[in-house]
């Protein structure tokens, strides 16, 4: 009956554009005990950037969309120096929204303003109790804190239902899982439901293993071509090797083409220094881009910052290159759905997503090395991570990008 309730749901909506994959983790579900927050970004606006915000109360750095970030002031997924994370995944079935009516419009810069004033996941639930109503929020949000603190929270116009991942009677593994829909919204209205099994297909092995880490994200979820629906895997035959045709249609996989960015926020155990909250960013579309360590700092890396020459992040601009390469085929109408998935795997390693992860493995080692560092010595070093930051600047590896366009 859930399986029956959850492909109803997902029939109605599939072809909405405004849409992301998301989970809270609780430190129940993670190795190190510290809690876990991820967001896959599906979206219109595939160029973003990461802005440093000098906030009323805390400052915070946040994904945001290159081209209208400074008129209109939203954020997408982002933490701040006290350690609190947030982020949201567009609901589609918490609202009756009105013809011409923007569905969520407040999404984007209620993140941003709870960045700057919010310390705890308390404060969050203060935040939407002191709004006007109606507030124009319809969405999913995802929190963590330096306490520990993991909720989802599922908020309409006028209130809002949390999910305690801490709590085992919400959330018997740990974790909270969310793509398009609401658990307390309207029966029947919704989207993003296979990529919700696939989320969650993926989240209960990990976390019952007590194995829910930025890396397992990254490829078991951001990377996944694994399709619940269908029971298929592409990096499975008959999808490689000599008989394969090297193609397959876009459809429900949770890397999509109009994935912008995934990014998981590490939070600190109670009692650690916040400023050890770590954003680990990967800018474009996942299986053509490379995560990297963020921290709450006004300078961050060039890769990740905008750049005037691009319109948007180095990061973000090189993994749009190669992703248009892998959706490159310009047949006539449809023919943009087509994912030419040999140039993504094959079975000798030469696709781009096998490519790029030893750059990738290289920089996360290098990054848990720095945090190992820092939390032995109870706080963050900002001079060692302003090496860090740059000596990736100076890697020659990042030539891969351009070696793969050519």
């Amino acid at each position: 009956m859930k399986r029956k309730l959850l492909l109803l749901l997902g029939l109605c909506g599939w072809m909405l554009g405004w849409a992301c994959t998301s989970a809270v983790v609780s430190g129940r579900a993670t190795p190190d005990g510290r809690p876990l927050l991820w967001k896959h970004r599906d979206t219109d606006f595939l160029r973003n950037h990461v802005e440093y915000v000098r906030g009323e109360r805390y400052d915070f750095i946040a994904v945001v969309n290159s081209a209208d970030y400074h008129l209109k002031k939203e954020a997408w997924i982002g933490v701040n120096a006290a350690g609190f994370a947030l982020m949201n995944t567009q609901s589609y079935n918490l609202v009756d929204v009105q013809d011409g009516e923007e569905r969520g419009v407040a999404n984007g810069r209620a993140i941003h303003r709870a960045l700057e004033v919010c310390a705890t996941v308390d404060d969050f639930r203060h935040y939407l109790d002191t709004l006007r109503k109606p507030s124009g929020i319809e969405a999913n949000f995802g929190v963590i804190d330096a306490r520990g603190g993991a909720v989802m929270f599922e908020v309409d116009y006028n209130g809002y239902k949390a999910y305690d991942a801490n709590d085992p009677q919400v959330a018997p593994d740990g974790y909270v899982a969310r793509t398009n829909f609401s658990v307390s919204g309207t029966y029947g209205p919704g989207a993003g439901v296979v990529r919700y099994q696939e989320a969650e297909r993926v989240l209960d092995s990990l976390s019952r293993r007590k194995n829910v880490t930025p890396g397992r994200i990254f490829t078991d979820l951001s990377r996944s071509f694994h399709h619940c629906l269908l029971g298929i895997d592409l990096r499975q035959p008959p999808f490689t090797g000599e008989e394969a045709s090297g193609w397959f249609v876009d459809q429900d996989f949770i890397p999509r083409a109009s994935t912008s960015c995934s990014v998981v926020v590490q939070g600190v155990k109670p009692g650690e220094d916040a400023g050890l909250s770590t954003m680990w960013t990967l800018l474009g579309y996942p299986p053509t881009g490379v995560a990297v360590p963020l921290w709450v700092d006004a300078q961050l890396p060039d890769g990740v910052r905008k750049d005037s020459a691009f319109g948007t992040s180095p990061l973000s601009y090189y993994s749009l290159r190669l992703k248009d390469k892998v959706f490159g085929l310009k047949w006539g109408m449809g023919s943009e759905r087509y994912l030419h998935w040999a140039l993504l795997y094959d079975e000798e390693g030469g696709g781009y997503m096998q490519r790029l992860a030893p750059l990738e493995e290289r920089i996360g080692r290098q990054g848990v090395a720095l945090l190992e560092k820092w939390r032995r010595e109870g706080h963050r070093d900002k001079r060692d991570m302003r090496a860090f930051y740059d000596a990736l600047a100076k890697d020659e590896a990042w030539h891969l990008f351009e070696e793969l366009y050519k």
